[in-house]
């Protein structure tokens, strides 16, 4: 895909990095002195700067959201689909940020930058961070391009997480939250799918307890194997039926341990391609942000009472085929909101891709999408 060739693209564009002096105390107790967020900004911020939404991404997404790099025309934004002039977030009504969150590894300060107290890279002296420390970072970053209310915070998966944690965090800068396939924590099947991944990646010879960079290796073995594992889950049964089925590469059983089903080929190239651009030390770390999500751990389980301070309104969106964060999750925190009588749409979306239909493209899901940001736009007088 060549962003040049798309007509509603918000076209080239060029991240900037924003850097923080002020220490962040981690909700682990660790204090960090500095750091560095890489963020991309699309459209134009308006006089009072109301029109600002934050996206937020998820595993293995980052700052560049919309748009392409004018030296690297077929590196397209993630929700290019989503976010552009005339799309369902239209940069032509609204000012867009993505952020390449903290513990990432492009561009933000991460296991992969240099700690000031050694001169070497962190690597698994990184402390371990959360949503709740994320949703901090933004809410700086916001107060730097000075931006005290959002309009809107929208994000998938991981990135919905951000938005919901915004709620209960800042629930002043934040008009709207835009929830999509979501759960209000992690299931235990769905913890265990992170630590088999994690396991992959610390048993690789190469792994050298995190400090791989001082080796200069990689553990991209188990990198590989951690990607086709998160990948399986992204996709509904009938998705993979209907991409690959039983399909054999070559005609005919090899009776060897090479990739002989096309399905075998295709997790293989997507491990292998993962592998080529992201950090592992940082995938550890965000599977763990994934597990430590619970706003209502400190309310006793009670999600209703952790969504209290929520005064923003609310679009929750699920997908019929997504059984890692099922339907089912969604109507959770939809039910959790109604109990403290906020403003909920929600909606189902029949749909056979599984979690990853939050990033293609469905016409019921855009249209759906669309409106609700027309609804923004008319309470902000635009």
């Amino acid at each position: 895909m060549d962003g040049t060739t798309n007509k509603q693209s918000v076209g080239a564009v060029t991240p900037r990095s924003a850097r923080f002096d002020e220490p962040l105390r981690l909700k682990s107790g660790v204090t960090l002195g500095g750091y560095e967020l890489a963020c991309e900004t699309y459209g134009t911020l308006n006089a009072d700067k109301s029109n600002a939404v934050l996206v937020c991404h998820a595993l293995n997404a980052s700052h560049h959201v919309a748009g392409y790099y004018a030296d690297d025309p077929k590196n397209v934004g993630w929700w290019d689909n989503m976010i552009g002039p005339g799309k369902p977030l239209d940069t032509n009504r609204f000012y867009v940020i993505g952020v390449n969150n903290l513990g990432g590894c492009f561009g933000s300060t991460g296991p992969h930058s240099i700690n000031p107290a050694t001169g070497r890279p962190w690597g698994a002296d990184f402390p371990v961070v959360t949503v709740e420390d994320w949703v901090t970072t933004q809410a700086r970053l916001a107060d730097q391009l000075g931006i005290q209310r959002f309009a809107a915070v929208m994000g998938g998966s991981l990135g919905a997480m951000q938005a919901l944690a915004w709620t209960i965090q800042y629930p002043e800068r934040i008009g709207h939250a835009l929830v999509i396939a979501c759960a209000p924590n992690l299931s235990a099947q769905n913890i265990a799918f992170n630590e088999v991944a994690r396991q992959a990646i610390i048993t690789d010879p190469d792994f050298h307890g995190g400090h791989y960079y001082e080796h200069n290796t990689r553990p991209t073995r188990g990198l590989r194997v951690a990607r086709m594992v998160g990948h399986i889950t992204y996709l509904s049964d009938d998705e993979m039926a209907s991409k690959f089925g039983r399909q054999l590469r070559h005609g005919r059983l090899n009776y060897t341990f090479d990739a002989e089903f096309e399905i075998e080929s295709y997790l293989r190239h997507q491990g292998n391609k993962f592998s080529d651009y992201f950090d592992a030390n940082t995938y550890l770390r965000i599977t763990k942000v994934l597990d430590y999500f619970d706003p209502a751990a400190e309310h006793g389980g009670n999600l209703s009472l952790a969504l209290e301070p929520a005064t923003a309104s609310f679009l929750v969106v699920s997908f019929t085929t997504d059984w890692r964060f099922s339907p089912e999750r969604s109507r959770e925190i939809v039910k959790a909101l109604l109990d403290n009588r906020r403003d909920v749409t929600y909606a189902e979306i029949d749909a056979p891709h599984g979690h990853d239909a939050f990033l293609l493209d469905d016409a019921r899901y855009h249209r759906l999408v669309a409106a609700y940001f027309d609804r923004i736009s008319k309470d902000l007088g635009a």
